[in-house]
């Protein structure tokens, strides 16, 4: 890993067809001399799949947008984790955070009704669900936000842990509290 400056570059595309060419782009980028990306970050995929440029059926359009956006991600990350590797930049391969705010209730915990998560969870390993819980937060003094926060898909490793041992890096459950003061307490379910 080097120990020099990271370059960050932010990129805000207006359209699913702009987010396309951008990622389509980060090939071209690591053909060149600078370090390659190791980090791609999509927020707010659920805006690009159902916002101009999306034709069709609607559903039908935003899975398969869906898909096109995650195949092409998770082609240019693996082409990028060659390019890193073959450099020998990092042993790190090139990781992708995309986030997708559904419009489905009740998909806590792993549940894919969404059918547009369904196309997601295809492509990418892991999903990190975040289910706000009201309950907690009404019980509680003070204004905060409580949230439960899941993990789940295929790139989940399952080790064994030994009752006596906490290890919260293999847990797949966490209780978020979000403080007035917008400290955060993570603990384990």
């Amino acid at each position: 890993m080097s120990d020099g400056p990271t370059k960050i570059t932010f990129s805000y595309p207006r359209s699913l067809e702009d987010l396309l060419q951008d990622v389509a782009s980060l090939h071209e980028s690591a053909s060149g001399s600078a370090a390659p990306t190791s980090l791609i970050i999509v927020d707010g995929l659920e805006g690009y799949l159902r916002g101009p440029g999306v034709s069709g059926g609607l559903q039908q359009a935003e899975q398969s947008s869906a898909a096109h956006i995650s195949a092409l991600l998770y082609d240019t990350a693996a082409f990028l984790s060659q390019t890193l590797e073959e450099r020998a930049n990092s042993l790190a391969p090139c990781r992708v955070i995309a986030s997708f705010q559904s419009e489905w209730e009740g998909h806590a915990g792993g549940d894919s009704s969404d059918p547009v998560l369904s196309v997601l969870d295809r492509y990418f390993q892991v999903r990190c669900t975040l289910d706000q819980d009201w309950n907690s937060a009404l019980a509680v003094a003070g204004p905060q936000d409580t949230w439960h926060v899941y993990l789940s898909g295929a790139g989940i490793t399952e080790a064994p842990i030994a009752e006596d041992e906490e290890d919260s890096s293999l847990a797949r459950e966490w209780r978020l509290v979000i403080c007035p003061n917008h400290s955060m307490e993570f603990t384990m379910v």
